[in-house]
């Protein structure tokens, strides 16, 4: 493939993005058919099929997704050559492209402005999602790397553990379970549960610790796809959760809301920071790695104990 070009990779990546060549077209500012006829001249060059026909528009096959992964590599490399030419100018800008699962929003912050403070002239771009959002981004090379509790496996990743987090039950001070200590969890089968969605870290952890118990949900008539609805909800007495201890620290206190005494609990689990294994990281987005990893678990909120649990969870505070 000696004449491909960059107008080539703009295509595909544009196709890839958008699923369809219709709306690729218009945004490189070319006609269907000229798009159309560089898809079509890869194709030919490569012996391979670079998109696949679907109801929800065209997606990238296997090879499509080689030449996403060149693509990726070329934009990395042109913005390191950008972010040294930056440095050799006296500065020490660029940009970062993070993703954190939802949990970590609340802590995450923290971390930025950090690193910021550091670095003020890095460009530091953000989102926030639930835990398949962020492996999906990964997967597609749209960020450097994510923050999350459970990195991906089915695709090849690097990962390094920053912090400990601890999974918890909550409920509103006023539950009948309240001045309970040593719960098993039969004892919480009759209880109403506030659940995240099916995708989020969290979720899974819940299933897997309420395995074979029988459970009630709690009357909202939707699975609560938001940390803050749920801890609403518990604060006005509909229902418990099991939640990131990181997402209550405050609440609890303030003593608007309570960690119920149940037997397992805190969950452990840790932070990490994850990144695709083939993807280059630029200056900035190496930089902001290397101080997660060293100052990120610093920053974690701490998490105000009561008696009855603060032996089981003395660990998260070490």
């Amino acid at each position: 493939m000696r004449n491909l070009s960059l107008k080539q990779l703009q295509a595909v990546a544009a196709v890839a993005r958008l699923g369809t060549m219709t709306r690729a077209a218009q945004e490189l500012n070319v006609t269907s058919a000229a798009l159309y006829a560089r898809i079509r001249q890869l194709e030919e060059e490569a012996g391979l099929l670079l998109f696949d026909r679907t109801p929800t528009g065209l997606k990238p096959t296997d090879a499509g997704r080689e030449m996403l992964w060149a693509i990726d590599s070329i934009n990395t490399v042109l913005e390191t050559c950008a972010d040294r030419l930056q440095t050799l100018k006296g500065g020490s800008g660029g940009r970062v492209a993070m993703g954190v699962v939802s949990t970590a929003k609340y802590f995450t912050p923290q971390i930025i402005a950090g690193f910021v403070d550091r670095y003020p002239a890095v460009e530091i771009n953000l989102v926030v999602g639930n835990r398949g959002a962020m492996v999906e981004a990964l997967r597609n090379y749209e960020i450097d790397f994510a923050i999350m509790g459970r990195p991906p496996r089915d695709f090849a990743i690097e990962a390094e553990m920053f912090g400990a987090h601890p999974l918890v039950i909550i409920a509103a001070p006023s539950h009948r379970l309240s001045t309970r200590t040593n719960l098993t969890r039969a004892d919480l089968a009759e209880e109403s549960f506030l659940v995240r969605e099916e995708g989020s870290g969290t979720r899974t952890v819940f299933e897997e610790f309420m395995s074979g118990i029988m459970i009630q949900r709690a009357k909202l008539g939707i699975d609560s796809g938001s940390n803050e609805t749920i801890k609403q909800a518990v604060m006005a007495g509909l229902g418990i959760a099991l939640i990131s201890g990181h997402t209550v620290a405050a609440e609890v206190e303030s003593g608007r809301m309570i960690l119920l005494d149940v037997q397992g609990l805190p969950i452990r689990r840790d932070w990490y920071v994850v990144r695709r294994a083939d993807k280059v990281l630029g200056p900035a987005a190496a930089a902001f790695w290397d101080y997660t990893v060293k100052e990120g678990g610093r920053k974690l909120p701490r998490l105000a104990l009561t008696p009855a649990v603060s032996s089981v969870t003395a660990e998260f505070e070490a």
